[in-house]
């Protein structure tokens, strides 16, 4: 939505512009006012944002006019008891709607919510609902004028609900008010999840807690917890006590603080699957016990990333004797069914050198190093089994053979989703949904677990069970894992719940920003440690340039981070700017909106407001050196220069568009070679708006 006052573009041009002589603030508001007056779908679009505004959207909704005036004697009432997860519901959504609204409602939420004559939101379930996939999470929702009614089936499809009403809430100068409408909602598939890696970076317990409210804000009901890895083991075991005292640096979950976190993922209607990788990704294991690693000790704690060598040894019996004894432990700590035991990115080195395993490859026919790890994978599989769990494992762990009750995760395509499905296995798809590769929203909305073109029978379909974003911890801290996370994730939340053909991007956008505003009251801090970053890094409060550039600016994608001269490592700091710069620029989508719209239209009071953004970002390099004096800011100066220079070609071809003038060729030729240079990385970070610019030098062609 372009200039929707939801957006950071006003908070910049204000801060701009004050500074300026006051004519200059008159005429951006006259241009941006003109801007919507000429155009009725846009102030259509801007109008919408005061209405519906779901994430997931929901199966049918169908608006019937009126609206349901929200006061202080608003009252809800339902069958749930003190203690119930119905009742905590009940009471988060009232002290949720009292943050928004500031309304002082009159009833006691936390003591009583009796239906009496005074209730005016009903709420009703007929069962309570299982953690289990496949329990019935719908629901439906009716407002009135003079009342509103939520009834599920199960108590799970009423926390979805609640989470449907509090994005409902609209204002105007009366007030707050619901619209009245129904709607009839339920999710496409049955696990919806989140991946969280605690590992490479620890992960304290308040960032799990916020994220699992977060989730629950966007109907999601997996967290998927990535416990141990090379660089950490990050559970408190009472039987093997050396995992976490030596192979967590001290950073680890008390078994009393997972229990009190699962027991906030049950209030949210959210299932907790753990993940212990094996065989590889195991250094940590080995620290306190390498006599079940494939080669002698001893082991440190590791502090690079990627694909190491450390591997457990599954030639010996008290491997399983070992794991067995852990697994009893943490499968009687973790309620869900299923028990995630990674299988990824083993690395046979230690396998081929080591001569009992080869004897003992060759004693049980065992031909490679990939059917033994499906022997490892079919012995721990009994193992879970002994312990009523079932195992989920990466697409790695497929081999002939496999018992096909286990769950396939696919992260290296949607081929391998498809192979797995044909042959009989429930599979998930991570593939396209790695938030960590800085992907646009995009991106991940438009994956789907099951294409528009897939291959699959309807049967076939079945098998798959939904998808997971997977934030891994390489490049992230707890003071930045929030904005790798959100808002992208509610994308890929509304992809695994909302129908197939809800597919229009940029509907889903404008959507996007109004929950990326609101998911803050769960306490998340993707938004609002920015700028706190930015402080910290210019040793000042002024800071209005940096946020001007961060704003264009995202981090370099994929894992090209790695390769750009810094070697990262679990102890590396992730202060930087790169690092306070957000995954997507929102103003860049949005100034490429405008672009591609006075391109098709030339409209020259589009043409102004262009001319006013490229004018902003053409003077902010100047700003910002000016107000430079710490030596943290030295590396972006040439990013700043950078925006300066590509704006300014950007002015140049506007004016020329605006008064009809052709491009001279080697103008042309020479500001192609600016974008060109512009495309290289600086400070790990690339300018978001270079593709604008191409398209106002590519209508000069034409």
């Amino acid at each position: 939505m372009l200039f929707s006052k939801n957006s950071h573009h006003e908070k910049f041009l204000a801060g701009h512009y004050t500074r300026q002589p006051g004519i200059r603030l008159q005429l951006l508001l006259l241009v941006i006012v003109a801007f919507f007056y000429f155009h009725p779908a846009a102030a259509a679009e801007e109008l919408s944002s005061i209405g519906l505004n779901l994430m997931p959207w929901p199966v049918k909704d169908e608006i019937s006019g009126g609206q349901f005036r929200l006061t202080e004697n608003f009252y809800l009432g339902g069958e749930a008891k003190p203690g119930h997860r119905v009742f905590k519901a009940g009471a988060r959504f009232m002290s949720r709607l009292f943050g928004r609204t500031g309304l002082l409602f009159e009833q006691d939420y936390l003591a009583a919510q009796e239906i009496n004559d005074r209730t005016k939101f009903f709420y009703h379930f007929d069962q309570p609902g299982q953690l289990l996939p496949g329990e019935d999470e719908s629901y439906r929702l009716e407002i009135y004028p003079e009342k509103i009614e939520l009834t599920a089936r199960t108590d799970l499809g009423l926390l979805r609900g609640f989470e449907t009403l509090l994005q409902l809430l609209s204002s105007d100068q009366q007030g707050y008010f619901f619209p009245c409408l129904r709607i009839e909602d339920f999710p496409r598939f049955t696990w919806r999840g989140l991946l969280i890696d605690s590992s490479r970076h620890f992960m304290p317990v308040d960032v799990i807690k916020r994220n699992l409210l977060a989730m629950s804000a966007v109907k999601l009901n997996v967290l998927h917890w990535h416990l141990s890895d090379d660089q950490g083991f990050r559970v408190e075991s009472k039987v093997f006590p050396r995992l976490h005292q030596l192979g967590s640096d001290g950073w680890y979950y008390s078994q009393e603080e997972i229990k009190d976190i699962i027991q906030l993922a049950s209030e949210l209607g959210i299932r907790i699957v753990p993940e212990f990788d094996l065989p590889g990704h195991s250094t940590s294991w080995f620290v306190a016990y390498p006599e079940y690693a494939s080669a002698p000790g001893p082991y440190q704690i590791e502090r690079k990333f990627g694909v190491l060598l450390p591997v457990f040894n599954p030639a010996q019996e008290k491997t399983y004797k070992f794991l067995d004894r852990f697994l009893k432990e943490m499968t009687a700590l973790f309620p869900d069914p299923y028990f995630h035991l990674g299988g990824d990115e083993v690395d046979p080195k230690q396998w081929k050198e080591n001569p009992e395993i080869q004897k003992f490859m060759k004693k049980n026919n065992i031909p490679d190093e990939p059917a033994l790890q499906a022997y490892f994978n079919r012995r721990l599989l009994k193992i879970l089994g002994k312990y009523q769990k079932k195992m989920v494992g990466w697409d790695e762990i497929y081999q002939p053979g496999l018992p096909q009750d286990v769950v396939i995760q696919s992260w290296r395509g949607q081929q391998a989703l498809v192979e797995a499905v044909r042959k009989g296995y429930q599979c998930l798809l991570s593939n396209g949904y790695y938030i960590d590769l800085m992907g646009s929203a995009e991106k991940h909305y438009l994956n789907d677990p099951i294409p528009p073109d897939s291959p699959l029978t309807d049967q076939e379909k079945k098998l798959v069970l939904g998808g997971e974003a997977t934030m891994w911890a390489e490049l992230v801290s707890p003071e930045t894992v929030d904005s790798r996370i959100w808002p992208r994730t509610a994308a890929i939340a509304e992809r695994l719940w909302s129908p197939a053909e809800i597919r229009d991007v940029n509907e889903m956008y404008r959507r996007l920003k109004v929950i990326n505003l609101r998911l803050e009251e769960n306490g998340v801090n993707h938004l609002k440690n920015q700028p706190m970053m930015l402080r910290r890094l210019a040793q000042s409060e002024q800071i209005k340039s940096l946020e001007v550039l961060a704003a264009v600016s995202e981090p370099i994608k994929g894992y090209s981070r790695h390769s750009q001269g810094k070697l990262y490592s679990s102890l590396s700091p992730l202060t930087r700017f790169v690092d306070a710069c957000y995954s997507e620029s929102f103003e860049a989508r949005d100034f490429k909106r405008l672009v591609e719209n006075f391109i098709r239209s030339r409209d020259l009071r589009q043409a102004k407001i262009i001319e006013t953004w490229l004018e902003l970002w053409q003077v902010n390099h100047q700003k910002l050196v000016s107000a430079e004096s710490s030596p943290a800011i030295k590396e972006i100066i040439p990013l700043s220069e950078m925006l300066r220079t590509v704006s300014q070609a950007g002015l140049e071809a506007l004016h020329l568009i605006m008064n009809g003038k052709q491009a001279d060729q080697s103008w042309l030729q020479a500001k192609y070679k600016v974008l060109e240079e512009a495309r290289k990385p600086v400070a790990e970070c690339q300018l978001a708006i270079l593709p604008d610019i191409e398209l106002l030098l590519g209508s000069l062609k034409k």
